[in-house]
């Protein structure tokens, strides 16, 4: 058999071997048969789920499966989650997730990851290792590298997997997706989205800080945060709450910005309805780009080939308060939505999306609206987005945003930070290698180092 360079297989050197080896490891799970597996669990039965990050957003994610047994939760600030100790006072407690995980052993069916982006891929994957369930916030992960890391590894273990982009349970998600495939209109070669993160409504204040420099004073950390487990795989820096809680989304080193907040978001409806696999190319624009944080604002243009009778599609991105051009069908009075939208602009017609997630579709302008008859419902109407999750770990059914949808689109989201990052120059993507081909600096932000005693 030949290689890829049309050279014999025993022709490979040592060193080439052992590289190849080693890329394969990095991904390689412990297969089923080592470690059991997923305990096989009937409907009728309760899963027992652990939390890792939750405070805040990790709070409301179980608040979403409580229906089960929350039997251990995991947070580095106890203050942040005092509230979910007291929801589940029978829950143990932990701060370091790899101690949880390790202790409670086959005590645990599946796993709540919400803690901030940079911590998302190890959470998860070492809960993928012991074959556990996973549940894991958005965006999947920080670097392109970890989400296919996590795409391979779940499909591996064949453990259900679910991605936290509530909007894929909407109406309106099922909508788009039936109206563009009826040919509502024609077929769709751009598309425009936007969310005004980090601002709220396009203005001050910001929801998060981006577009500054790191701090330099070094204030004490709080006695209930523990800080260098707070950083996790992260490089170190001393504390600051200019990181903590919540305010780490602008920071390179922990988050992505909005693109990687309400792009995974707004941009799932748009993956889903025009069966979008890796773009080809991508390039942006942005306000002034900072060493340590993402601007205040930008936009990223993505190419997307052909895919079966579907032609090649623009894809325009548009965050801290810019939005897409108003376009001309809609009626005088009416204003584009400034916090979240779409437009997808077909060759017979447009569609104006309002509300995060593909909530709210419309043909523009109202009299095309009133004017198409809607065909009829095909697609199944979600059960809810926490219950499709659990109810994958128990039948196996399939999740509207399992890792092997959600890994892909998150590896093309985040293509866009990689060239914001590297000065908004067009990117050539090659999706099999994983790598910028035309511009090979830019490589450096397609996975991380991390730091002594944390791997993937």
């Amino acid at each position: 058999m030949d290689n890829h360079n049309g050279k014999s297989k025993k022709g490979i050197s040592r060193r080439r071997f052992m590289s190849h080896a080693a890329a394969v490891a990095a991904f390689t799970v412990v297969p089923r048969h080592v470690l059991g597996g997923p305990r096989r669990i009937a409907p009728s039965e309760k899963l027992n789920v652990a939390g890792i990050g939750v405070g805040g957003r990790g709070g409301d994610d179980l608040q979403g499966v409580e229906s089960e047994n929350i039997v251990a939760l995991c947070d580095v600030d106890w203050q942040s989650a005092a509230g979910a100790f007291r929801r589940y006072p029978n829950a143990r407690k932990y701060r370091d997730f790899r101690e949880m995980l390790d202790k409670e052993g086959d005590g645990i069916d599946a796993v709540v990851v919400a803690t901030p982006d940079h911590v998302h891929a190890v959470a998860s994957m070492a809960a993928i290792k012991k074959g556990k369930h996973v549940y894991c916030e958005k965006p999947l992960t920080r670097t392109i590298h970890e989400a296919r890391a996590l795409t391979l590894a779940a499909r591996e273990a064949k453990v259900a997997t679910q991605m936290g982009n509530q909007g894929m349970a909407f109406e309106g998600n099922r909508l788009i997706k039936e109206w563009i495939w009826d040919g509502a209109i024609g077929d769709v070669r751009e598309v425009h989205v936007w969310s005004d993160r980090p601002t709220h409504q396009g203005k001050l204040p910001l929801w998060w800080a981006q577009g500054i420099e790191r701090p330099t004073d070094t204030p004490a950390v709080p006695d209930h945060l523990d800080w260098d487990l707070w950083l996790g795989p992260a490089p170190y820096r001393p504390y600051h709450p200019a990181y903590v809680p919540f305010r780490w989304r602008g920071w390179w080193d922990f988050g992505s910005g909005g693109l990687g907040d309400m792009g995974i978001h707004n941009l799932a409806p748009v993956f889903s309805a025009l069966k979008l696999g890796a773009p080809t190319s991508v390039h942006a624009s942005s306000t002034a780009v900072y060493k340590e944080t993402l601007p205040l604002a930008s936009t990223v243009h993505y190419e997307f080939p052909a895919r079966g009778d579907m032609p090649p599609v623009t894809v325009h991105w548009y965050d801290g308060g810019l939005i897409a051009a108003r376009p001309p069908e809609l009626e005088d009075g009416r204003e584009l939505p400034r916090e979240d939208g779409l437009i997808f602009v077909g060759d017979r017609g447009t569609m104006l999306v309002t509300g995060w997630g593909g909530n709210s579709p419309r043909l523009i302008p109202e009299t095309k609206m009133k004017a198409y008859k809607q065909p009829l419902k095909t697609l199944p109407r979600s059960i809810g987005h926490y219950e499709e999750w659990i109810k994958a770990c128990k039948e196996g059914t399939p999740t509207e945003s399992s890792f092997d949808f959600a890994g892909p689109m998150t590896e093309a989201v985040l293509l866009g930070t990689v060239c914001v990052r590297a000065g908004g120059l067009k990117l050539l993507w090659d999706s099999a290698s994983m790598k910028v081909t035309n511009l090979p600096e830019a490589n450096q932000y397609v996975r991380c180092t991390y730091r002594e005693s944390w791997t993937l």
